[in-house]
């Protein structure tokens, strides 16, 4: 099956935009395992961007020199602790966090659990965000994005992730 790679543009519609100042180049994930259930972050945050419970896909920021490839398998063993193959590239969703003056350049790949193992969270992680792994089905990943749109933040990682969500479903049922 050929996989034509999204490519979505969002803007920031919860704060006002002064400037943009940095690009970030993020590698995250859709993670799944063999019985179809995905594995997302939960994160708690009451920072800036006010407090809030949050559903997102594991990843982080691609390190200077570093491949995506590379960043989104250390990325997955550190946040969820698996190993993983990579399936595919879902694709690049571009968007911003006016608040913090950032673009995001959030590159999506479609991963298969191999194996599970220690997370290596960061004292960040643990302290300021109490990272935790959410083990759900397609319908009910679904519907806690939605659910989260209920703060400005879970808003802008809703509109960013959902679409790649629907993507990496459609891709699956492709494979199977």
């Amino acid at each position: 099956m050929e996989n034509k790679e999204i490519n979505i543009e969002l803007q920031d519609t919860q704060w006002q935009r002064e400037y943009i100042d940095h690009d970030r180049n993020i590698a995250r994930a859709i993670v799944y395992d063999e019985n179809g259930m995905f594995y997302f972050v939960r994160a708690e945050r009451d920072d800036d961007f006010g407090k809030a419970t949050l559903i997102e896909t594991a990843g982080g920021g691609v390190e200077m020199g570093e491949e995506l490839l590379t960043a989104i398998q250390r990325e997955l063993k550190e946040e969820l602790g698996v190993s993983v193959d990579v399936v595919c590239k879902i694709g690049i969703v571009s968007d911003y966090y006016n608040l913090i003056h950032r673009h995001n350049i959030n590159n999506y790949f479609l991963c298969k659990i191999k194996s599970f193992g220690e997370k290596n969270l960061t004292q960040d992680e643990i302290e300021s965000f109490h990272l935790s792994t959410l083990k759900m089905s397609y319908e009910e990943a679904v519907m806690e994005y939605e659910n989260r749109k209920s703060t400005r933040l879970g808003t802008l990682v809703a509109n960013r992730e959902l679409p790649v969500l629907h993507r990496a479903k459609e891709i699956i049922d492709g494979i199977n």
